[in-house]
């Protein structure tokens, strides 16, 4: 995966100024509140969803266990239908693919769909280096590109801009970019989308090159799927003479039986509808002798791993794999909700964010070794996630990798990681506890000085330990330890209380 954002410190420390902000926690709040609401209701028209919700995991977990088998019969299916299939290792390797199709069109732009893939390996920096301008047409994506912002959210990636900030930035930056904003423009949503239709439109008939990602692959077909409600990204998939998709490898299904599944479970998840007014498919290319028919004559599909045949190697950890993107799990986590996402670090904001990109990148910056910690392990995001994924379990197991070390799979080779720095104390304590637990005597004699000394016990913990009991208070001690009480009564059958 590539590098952090630029200056990324650790969690705690990027989401201090985030929680500060009163503006931004009011914009959060209400968009998270929002999506959540009509989440709940638009799933619970499904009688069956949460057999819905297994057979996604199932089927995610299915093709995982067997997914060499699966890629190679995708690259056979799609250049069986006229596309050209590229394998990247990383996320150097893919911009260089990318770089070196977009360049032997000719062209020096491209419009782009929605994809989190390409933010991941940071394709528009990579383009724009060598001089290709690429133009994000979702809405939310023009807006964060158009303030030089970074995205903070999977779905919205603008949501924690309100109205009136998005009509500035469209007054003051789009006429940079194309098309400026009409005179006069205000914030309604209604002016707000106008402005940006007419600032892409030109784009999008001019374009000879689009490039996207997917949601899905269909290994026995080739066929690639993009899910959208805004139709900008049909018009990339089909008004461009050249088209290339940058995809990572857990994206695919075996077949369209299973792709049913999730186009129930994505869009109620994601954004509360039914069905994407969108569903974009594409096979292949189209015929260019005619000259008839949408969709481009130049398919190139890049297929991307860039850490996830390591994530894949870890047994807890590969279920962060099944993610369909839909992020329903960061407008219940209370953490996001406060922080956002740029305190994340990453494309991937909120819970799944917090397990997924320290196995992509690695737990060697600040704020990847910081990132399991972003929780309070309510376990919200693991009932809503429409594909099971455990998130509080992976964030424990990676919490446990940070804290103690031990083997893992970087570029494909097995290494040794060593004990993160900043974490004695709690190695420290959580060793003496495995010591107590395993010798019963001595628990019991510190149970008992525990409860024997209850009254001389603070209210608050003293130290580091101030963050936590400034919220809350700590647990009263027993006037009886458990096992005492238990020998007293004979099990409580004597009446003791």
């Amino acid at each position: 995966m590539s590098g952090t954002f630029v200056g990324m410190p650790a969690f705690p420390e990027a989401a201090h100024e985030a929680v500060n902000n009163r503006t931004l926690r009011g914009n959060l709040r209400h968009a998270t509140h929002t999506i959540r609401a009509k989440r709940e209701k638009a799933v619970a028209e499904v009688s069956d969803w949460a057999e819905l919700r297994e057979a996604g995991k199932q089927i995610k977990d299915h093709t995982l266990r067997h997914l060499d088998r699966y890629l190679v019969q995708l690259e056979e299916s799609v250049v069986a239908a006229g596309g050209t299939v590229h394998w990247a290792a990383d996320a150097d390797e893919a911009n260089e693919i990318v770089t070196k199709l977009v360049k032997m069109t000719g062209e020096s732009e491209v419009v782009k769909v929605k994809s989190m893939a390409t933010q991941e390996i940071g394709l528009n920096e990579a383009l724009e280096a060598e001089g290709i301008r690429a133009y994000e047409t979702d809405l939310a994506e023009l807006i964060v590109q158009l303030g030089k912002d970074r995205p903070s959210h999977i779905l919205v990636p603008a949501i924690h801009r309100n109205r009136g900030e998005i009509r500035d930035i469209f007054q003051r930056e789009m006429s940079e970019w194309g098309r400026p904003a009409p005179e006069g423009l205000t914030d309604t949503p209604a002016e707000l989308a106008e402005a940006a239709r007419l600032h892409l439109r030109e784009k999008f008939l001019r374009a000879k090159v689009g490039i996207s990602g997917a949601n899905f692959m269909v290994a026995d077909t080739g066929t690639l799927v993009v899910v959208e409600s805004e139709g900008n990204g049909r018009m990339c998939l089909t008004l461009p003479e050249t088209l290339i998709s940058v995809v990572g490898i857990e994206k695919i299904v075996p077949t369209w039986q299973d792709l049913e599944v999730f186009l129930q479970t994505l869009p109620r998840s994601s954004t509360a509808e039914r069905m994407n007014p969108y569903t974009s498919m594409w096979t292949g290319t189209r015929d260019g002798s005619a000259g008839e028919g949408d969709g481009p004559q130049n398919f190139h599909l890049v297929l991307l791993d860039n850490g996830r045949s390591d994530t894949l190697a870890d047994e807890v950890g590969r279920q962060a794999l099944r993610c369909i993107r839909c992020s329903a799990c960061l407008n219940v986590c209370p953490v996001y909700e406060r922080a956002g996402g740029h305190a994340y670090g990453s494309v991937y904001p909120g819970p799944i964010g917090a397990i997924l990109s320290p196995q992509l990148r690695g737990t060697a910056s600040e704020i990847d070794a910081s990132l399991p910690y972003a929780s309070s392990l309510c376990g919200a995001c693991y009932e809503v996630c429409p594909v099971a994924i455990d998130i509080p379990e992976v964030l424990v197991h990676l919490r446990e990798r940070i804290v103690e070390g031990g083997p893992v799979v970087r570029e494909g080779n097995k290494v040794v990681l060593k004990p993160a720095k900043g974490h004695a104390a709690e190695r420290a304590a959580m060793r003496a506890t495995r010591w107590a637990f395993s010798h019963p005597g001595a628990l019991r004699t510190g149970q008992r000085l525990a409860s024997r000394t209850r009254r001389l016990h603070p209210r608050s913990l003293p130290g580091p330990g101030k963050a936590w009991s400034g919220t809350r208070d700590l647990p009263a001690v027993p006037a009886e330890p458990f096992r005492d009480w238990w020998q007293r009564t004979n099990g409580g059958k004597e009446g003791g209380k």
